[in-house]
């Protein structure tokens, strides 16, 4: 009976405290391997996650503002820095770029037809407020404004100082389109266009904040370029900004403008900061 009771204690033994260490020696050991090899990897992957993210937010911003651009009125689009600079900004100040977008349009009519009839749009008469749209109609709003022959030149032909801006009064689908006649219209245009704006639209850029934001609804046009916007709606585009430049050539042709756009974000969480530099050049029809 002594032997059997032997036997069954040395098989019912457990682990010494000198094997519980070796195990969590070699162990240690193993999990070091592992973690040096896999490090580098996840350090990768988490690094272009970052990026990656980065990359989507500067990207659909630019987009953003490609799209606007694209339904602004002839002549209308226009870059100013903080520093006051007119027409380009760049590196860590902020940068202000304005734009009239368009509502509706068409061709107004100049001519009477063969029986004499139609209200024609008369350019040398200062009470004349109506005139027949030719083809659709037109949405037509009182917060809207008319604009004719846009060139950006002058007082005369320039919608931000108001020569040839007026405020609509027709509302609704309209075939006959009214407006605030406060003066004769300076200039007709050779293709007989008219245009239907709304207010302004901002983009500002801000590396002391870190932030894009488009504005809105803050007013009527102006002739000066505005850098604060009261209570206009805002919207956050992009943040993590580290710098931006912008800029607008009207005359890169005899009917186009051409605006530049360089974005670059920075993710600073981590041991490394992550960058991205997005760049994208866009068309502007200036073709009043």
């Amino acid at each position: 009976m002594q032997n059997v009771s032997s036997a069954t204690a040395r098989q019912t033994a457990g682990f010494s405290l000198i094997e519980l260490i070796v195990v969590m020696v070699v162990v240690g050991i193993l999990a070091g391997i592992v973690a040096v090899f896999i490090r580098s990897p996840m350090e990768g992957y988490l690094a272009a996650s970052r990026r990656a993210e980065l990359t989507d937010t500067a990207e659909g911003a630019l987009l953003r503002i490609a799209r606007d651009v694209r339904t602004a009125l002839p002549n209308s689009v226009r870059v100013v820095s903080a520093s006051g600079t007119v027409g380009s900004c760049s590196g860590s100040e902020a940068c202000y770029l304005e734009y009239l977008p368009i509502e509706d349009g068409g061709r107004y009519r100049a001519q009477t037809d063969g029986a004499g009839a139609g209200d024609t749009l008369d350019f040398a008469n200062a009470s004349d407020n109506s005139f027949d749209v030719l083809g659709p109609t037109v949405s037509a709003t009182s917060s809207l404004f008319l604009v004719i022959y846009n060139l950006g030149l002058d007082s005369d032909t320039d919608a931000w100082q108001g020569g040839n801006r007026r405020a609509v009064t027709s509302n609704g689908a309209v075939s006959n389109l009214a407006f605030t006649a406060s003066a004769k219209l300076p200039f007709e245009s050779p293709n007989h266009r008219f245009y239907l704006i709304s207010t302004p639209v901002s983009y500002v850029c801000n590396p002391a904040d870190g932030t894009l934001r488009r504005y809105s609804g803050y007013g009527a046009p102006t002739a000066g370029q505005p850098t604060s916007f009261g209570s206009g709606v805002n919207a956050l585009l992009a943040n993590r900004v580290k710098a931006c430049n912008l800029l607008y050539d009207p005359g890169a042709s005899q009917r186009l403008g051409q605006l530049t756009l360089w974005l670059q974000l920075e993710n600073s969480e981590g041991d490394n900061a992550e960058q991205v530099s997005l760049y994208r050049e866009m068309v502007v029809n200036n073709d009043a």
